[in-house]
C-alpha cells in the first residue's frame, strides 16, 4: 500500500488558508467577545470603543487577540514584495495598538497621553494596511469566483468610512451616548474579518 503525500506547494497553500481564516475569525469574533463578555462578567454600561475594553476584565482577551492577529499577519507571505510589506505593516500595527493602550478616561498621566497617541497611530496603520489589502491586493490576486472582488472592495470602503466617521464623531463629540466609536470600530474589524475569511475560502487549490 502507498500513502498519499502532500507536495511542498500544497502544504504552503494549506498554510495560507489557515492564516487567512485565523485572521478572519479573530476579526469576526473579537467585538462579540469583548462586548458580550464584559456584560456577562462585569455588567454595566458599554465601553466607548473596542480599545477601552483594555481597562476591563477583558484586557487579556483584547491584547491576546490583537497580538495573535499581528503574529499571523507577520507570518503571512503573499505573492510578492508588496503583499509581504502590507502584511508586515498590518501585523506591527496590530501588535503596537495592543501593547500601547488608549488614553484612559480618568487619572490620566503623561505616559497615558503618550501611549494614547501611539495607540491611535498603530491603529491607523493597522486599519489602513487592511483597507489596502481589500481595495488593491485581494481583488487582483489571481483567479477568483465572480463577484468576490466586489466583496473585498466593499469591505475596504467600510474600513475607510469607519475611520473617517470615528474621527468626525470623536472630534465633534457627536451622540456619545450611542458609543459611535465602539460600533464603527466593530464595523471596521468585522469588514476585515469578512475579507480575510472570504480570501481563505477562495484560494485556489494546488493539485
Amino acid at each position: 500500500m502507498t500513502t498519499a503525500t502532500r507536495s511542498p506547494q500544497t502544504t504552503l497553500v494549506h498554510s495560507y488558508l489557515f492564516l487567512r481564516r485565523a485572521i478572519g475569525l479573530i476579526g469576526l469574533a473579537l467585538p462579540f467577545v469583548l462586548v458580550f463578555g464584559k456584560q456577562i462578567f462585569d455588567g454595566g454600561e458599554l465601553e466607548g470603543s473596542l480599545s477601552a475594553y483594555y481597562y476591563t476584565d477583558l484586557r487579556n482577551v483584547f491584547v491576546g487577540a490583537m497580538c495573535a492577529a499581528g503574529v499571523f499577519l507577520l507570518a503571512y507571505y503573499g505573492h510578492d514584495f508588496v503583499d509581504n510589506v502590507a502584511s508586515s505593516v498590518a501585523g506591527l500595527g496590530a501588535i503596537g495598538l495592543a501593547l500601547f493602550p488608549a488614553t484612559p478616561d480618568h487619572d490620566v498621566t503623561a505616559w497615558d497621553r503618550t501611549s494614547g497617541v501611539l495607540h491611535l497611530t498603530f491603529a491607523a496603520v493597522f486599519f489602513l494596511a487592511l483597507a489596502y489589502f481589500c481595495l488593491r491586493l485581494f481583488p487582483h490576486d489571481g483567479e477568483q469566483p465572480p463577484g468576490v472582488g466586489v466583496v473585498y472592495r466593499v469591505c475596504g470602503v467600510v474600513i475607510l468610512a469607519a475611520l473617517v466617521l470615528i474621527a468626525v464623531t470623536s472630534r465633534l463629540r457627536l451622540v456619545p451616548e450611542l458609543h459611535p466609536a465602539l460600533w464603527l470600530e466593530s464595523a471596521a474589524v468585522w469588514a476585515f474579518g469578512v475579507a480575510w475569511l472570504v480570501k481563505g475560502q477562495t484560494l485556489n487549490s494546488v493539485p
